[in-house]
């Protein structure tokens, strides 16, 4: 294959990477606002974990269920064109994050018509444009948490994984991917809480430790069990690029 059909290739596979991830990163945000039991989810028992002298059960924001998917893409993205390919679509992610919160917050300054806010009693909602701002109304204080922490864990994520990849090579990306996930993840998965809800005063610090520790547990969780996932893709993308086994591939971002 030659050089310019390769470069070609990887323009492709970047834009093609970069709008799933930045799809999964945006929607993750907005699904986030529906609190879930994963237990009631599995028609399973209460966990009641005991953390910190508090019980917990797996009670988490519906964007978990995205979020690890975007990990995994952070990876892929990192294992073929570097930190700064990360770092490129993190900075552009934050910022279409920002223009679609402004976005939702003109709809909601929008006055409903008469007819659609009583469009939904059948359903038992009887003003349709309180229902649409309580779903989408996100305080300030939780848009702020959820930016600072995507920026702060995909910064520490890429930088991790270079210097594992520094080190490993080619090999052993289930190292790279699990050892930058612990670390990047422990660190967004209590810094959106603080910032949302123990600033803000709306909750205590114990209430903070517990959550955020549930959260780190499934997130750390479903980094390890989609590893074969990983591994598909990247199979997939070599396959697609014609690279052999032991054979590198530039780190160029597009």
């Amino acid at each position: 294959m030659n050089i310019s059909t390769l470069e070609n290739k990887k323009n492709h596979l970047f834009l093609l990477l970069g709008m799933i991830f930045l799809t999964n990163a945006i929607v993750a945000e907005f699904i986030g606002a529906k609190i879930f039991s994963l237990e009631r989810t599995l028609g399973i028992a209460p966990a009641n974990l005991q953390i910190l002298g508090g019980q917990c059960n797996f009670d988490m924001t519906a964007g978990v269920i995205l979020w690890p998917f975007v990990f995994i893409l952070t990876d892929i993205i990192n294992e073929y064109f570097g930190k700064k390919g990360v770092q490129k679509l993190s900075w552009i992610a934050a910022g279409l994050l920002v223009y679609s919160f402004l976005a939702v917050r003109l709809a909601m300054a929008l006055k409903g018509a008469n007819f659609w806010n009583s469009s939904g009693q059948n359903q038992g909602l009887n003003d349709m444009e309180n229902a649409f701002n309580a779903i989408f109304g996100q305080g300030l204080m939780i848009i702020l948490g959820s930016l600072v922490a995507f920026l702060i864990g995909q910064m520490v994520d890429a930088s991790i994984f270079k210097k594992l990849k520094d080190k490993t090579g080619d090999k052993h990306i289930w190292l790279r991917s699990t050892g930058s996930t612990v670390v990047s993840q422990f660190i967004d998965s209590y810094v959106v809480l603080i910032i949302a809800f123990y600033i803000s005063g709306k909750y205590d610090l114990l209430w903070i430790l517990q959550v955020g520790t549930i959260n780190y547990a499934y997130k750390l969780g479903m980094a390890i069990l989609l590893l074969p996932l990983l591994y598909f893709i990247r199979s997939l993308i070599d396959n697609y690029l014609g690279i052999k086994k032991k054979t590198a591939v530039s780190q160029t971002t597009p």
